[in-house]
């Protein structure tokens, strides 16, 4: 059975996807960025927009049954490279314990304002 999951984004409803799917034990949670999404407020500073990603997607993740540490593999889309490093100390302490498979690419984003986007694929607990 498939669960879909929203954040209540409105890029969600305006585009037509959901934040996650729930589907045979795995989370496959969307591309995330740093906009909060009660406030539809995105931060300028790239750290700082890391952060509010990865609340979104461990929001994501807890209502899907899963955490954080279940993350099997994270795929990063960065604006502009010569920020991934900046984004180091935030990817780290949000999935170190997980340790997933991971990728960064450089893309071009959907928004001027942001920086990095993140999907992440996890396996709900045993």
């Amino acid at each position: 059975m498939k669960r879909l999951i929203s954040s209540g984004s409105e890029f969600e409803r305006q585009i037509g996807y959901s934040r996650a799917v729930v589907q045979d034990g795995w989370v496959f949670v969307a591309g995330t960025t740093g906009f909060d999404y009660e406030t539809m407020e995105i931060d300028e500073d790239v750290r700082a927009q890391a952060e509010q990603t990865f609340r979104n997607i461990a929001a994501a993740l807890d209502e899907a049954g899963a955490a954080m540490r279940d993350v099997v593999r994270v795929t990063y889309m960065l604006l502009d490279p010569d920020l991934w490093e900046a984004c180091w100390p935030v990817t780290r302490a949000w999935l170190g314990e997980a340790g997933p498979a991971a990728t960064m690419m450089v893309v071009g984003l959907q928004d001027p304002r942001m920086k990095i986007e993140i999907e992440v694929t996890a396996k709900l607990p045993a």
